[in-house]
């Protein structure tokens, strides 16, 4: 590609550097395609993981009431308990 080949190839050289600046091009196209495709796929775990998480939540919010709803554990503890995990 530059004005080596086009003075010594002439047309035939330049289109040659635009068939190289096609190709390149192309291969940032297919890039960022593949880049985008790749933020998409991440974006849907995290989506995933994020309503996974929620739900989780929701289960151990539950658990949690039942155990203090018949007698297993008192609430005092289970405020401490969070209490300490929330410190670390």
């Amino acid at each position: 590609m530059g004005w080596g080949r086009m003075l010594l190839l002439g047309n035939v050289g330049q289109q040659l550097d635009i068939q190289d600046l096609e190709n390149a091009i192309n291969q940032m196209q297919a890039d960022v395609a593949q880049t985008q495709n790749l933020d998409h796929t991440q974006e849907q775990s995290l989506e995933e993981l994020r309503n996974e998480t929620h739900e989780l939540k929701l289960y151990l919010a539950t658990v949690v009431k039942l155990l203090v709803a018949k007698g297993v554990i008192r609430q005092e503890e289970v405020d401490t308990a969070v209490q300490a995990i929330e410190k670390n």
